[in-house]
């Protein structure tokens, strides 16, 4: 129990050992720990925050360094550092599905916040992401975005290897293939099975688990689908295969909102192999809304039935602010606080990065709309065209839907913007040399509202962090960017530059027409470009209460309420027993 006298009481958390109440490595600039860089609102300074380092108050760790220092001779304090913070091979355990969305990005993200929490060094990992929202890490690599909000969960940086594979769906059965961060080919799902999945594929998923196992506590694996997809598992190398590589015990989770939540749990079970069916350890029903009461035989049968335990029961949370993984997710009805401000957001068939909006969604007096048609442009007092995967095949769509004549009909009078793919689609032509995008080389007519063209030549793609001050074109203030580019093709515009940093400029910005347009996804996301873009729309937008937000500032708190759901729902006992062999 923590020191109930210190005056730093209540501490990280119960039971922590308070041996080291100034850590004797610090600052040591390991982000495995949770410790990070930060800038000091006082001084403005470059300075090492411990704030989430919970690994020198865990009993273990805090034996370890004691042993270690009491043979540390001078010089020698890195090396006893290191040894210490690396005993053994990092626990694992697996949490699976019965199917898509039913719950195994959310549980993981709260075990994650739950362990980290405890004072474990925590990593997240995905073997194989299906998702056209990604993100890009420190290393300037692509990463999902599930993965790398379950690294903030776990107070760590994400890291490629959080997710080695990740699939980019274009369209027709093809996709482009991340492999360890970078484009690697684009290819056909049937291909991709026989190809590579079992071959490099597989290699690759080992490497980066045995990577994350050497420098972590506890690695929590996230699985992919459901494990019981009967005409592919032979073949899938993000479920029981990497349960297997791992020998990992797995969690199977069930969402209860869609119904059937029994079925599918004795299904899922029942359509493994002997061998894969003995893996799972423990079932958690989610999103469960009721008396409990009125579940309880339910579970007692399904136990009987399948021999595994239901370790669980999660209730609905309601109105939980996180970042959804697949479009979708998305409504074409209005969303938002209502009011003052719509804005239209034209859904693309590959809708990628589609979170670059959940901060505008957070905004009082503002309504966001994903539409679909052409009609539901009128009333709109802005249109976003979003980020996609493949700008080539929208903008046909978009032409052959008829958003082109109704855009050249709002042009000039509604301000038009565009992120990414959209952004390219404001110019005046794109021009894929190798039939990168659709796998057709051609040159294609834009919207023609900048002056802009965009080449795509082979495989390339920029990928990096965005951050530092601009002076924005749209109301003139000068504002802190944040975000990150993640794109295929460069353009060149001769339009004046929507952001101005001091040694180079980003975007396009034409201002008798109401046209802009940037690559930098997430730039809603820090509060000054967010309320310049909303007061250029409409000059009465007033200071609120989240006019200051922080995107990253409400996804840590909503994590936060997650986790003690999810934590005061499941038996961790059972599960600490079951992660680190005790009992």
């Amino acid at each position: 129990m923590g020191n109930t006298s210190c005056s730093y009481y209540p501490c990280h958390f119960e039971g922590q050992d308070c041996t080291y109440c100034f850590c004797p490595f610090y600052p040591c600039e390991d982000t495995t720990t949770g410790g990070r860089w930060i800038t000091s609102k006082r001084s403005g300074r470059r300075i090492w925050s411990c704030r989430y380092c919970h690994w020198i108050h865990r009993p273990d760790a805090a034996e370890r360094v004691r042993r270690e220092l009491e043979v540390c001779r001078e010089g020698e304090l890195t090396q006893a550092r290191l040894r210490a913070m690396q005993p053994s091979k990092a626990a694992v355990l697996m949490v699976q599905g019965t199917s898509s969305f039913s719950g195994k990005s959310f549980l993981v993200m709260a075990l994650c916040r739950i362990f980290s929490n405890r004072g474990y060094r925590v990593a997240p990992f995905k073997a194989q992401n299906t998702s056209l929202n990604s993100y890009v890490t420190p290393s300037g690599e692509e990463v999902a975005r599930a993965q790398a909000l379950q690294a903030l969960a776990a107070h760590v940086e994400p890291e490629v290897e959080m997710n080695p594979i990740l699939i980019k769906p274009m369209g027709n059965s093809r996709a482009q293939i991340v492999l360890m961060g970078r484009p690697y080919r684009n290819i056909e799902a049937m291909r991709y099975y026989t190809e590579f999945a079992l071959q490099e594929g597989l290699q690759t998923v080992k490497k980066a688990l045995e990577h994350l196992r050497s420098r972590y506590d506890l690695v929590i694996i996230e699985g992919a689908g459901s494990p019981a997809e009967i005409n592919l598992y032979q073949r899938d190398i993000a479920n029981m295969r990497v349960a297997e590589l791992a020998d990992s015990p797995v969690i199977l989770v069930a969402d209860i909102d869609r119904g059937g939540v029994f079925a599918s749990i004795y299904g899922t079970i029942m359509l493994l192999p002997e061998e894969w069916r003995r893996r799972i350890k423990g079932v958690v029903i989610n999103k469960f809304r009721g008396d409990p009461e009125i579940l309880r035989p339910g579970l007692i049968e399904i136990q009987e039935l399948t021999g595994v335990p239901v370790i669980g029961v999660i209730p609905y949370i309601e109105g939980l602010c996180l970042p959804e993984e697949d479009s979708m997710a998305l409504h074409s009805g209005e969303e938002g606080r209502g009011g003052l401000i719509r804005i239209c957001v034209i859904r693309l068939p590959r809708i990628a990065n589609f979170t670059d909006f959940d901060a505008l969604l957070r905004e009082p007096g503002v309504s966001v709309r994903f539409v679909s048609s052409p009609d539901n442009l009128d009333g709109c007092d802005a249109i976003i065209i979003p980020g996609t995967k493949n700008t080539v095949a929208d903008l046909e769509w978009l032409k052959k839907q008829g958003f082109d004549e109704k855009l050249r009909e709002l042009h000039g009078k509604v301000p038009i913007f565009g992120i990414c793919g959209g952004y390219q689609m404001l110019g005046s032509k794109i021009v894929d040399e190798h039939g990168t995008e659709d796998f057709r080389a051609g040159e294609y007519r834009g919207l023609g509202f900048l002056k802009m063209e965009t080449r795509f030549s082979g495989m390339r793609k920029l990928t990096t962090r965005v951050a530092g001050t601009a002076r924005e074109a749209l109301t003139g203030s000068v504002v802190d960017i944040t975000g990150y580019e993640i794109h295929m093709g460069e353009s060149r515009c001769t339009a004046p530059p929507l952001l101005s940093f001091n040694s180079r400029s980003e975007g396009s910005f034409d201002a008798g027409k109401k046209v802009a347009g940037t690559y930098i996804h997430g730039i809603f996301d820090a509060p000054g470009f967010r309320t310049a873009f909303l007061r250029y729309i409409s000059p009465e937008v007033k200071s609120s209460q989240n006019s200051g937000m922080r995107l990253e500032d409400v996804w840590n708190r909503e994590i936060d309420r997650a986790a003690g759901v999810v934590e005061q729902s499941i038996d961790m006992t059972y599960l600490e027993n079951l992660i680190f062999g005790r009992g």
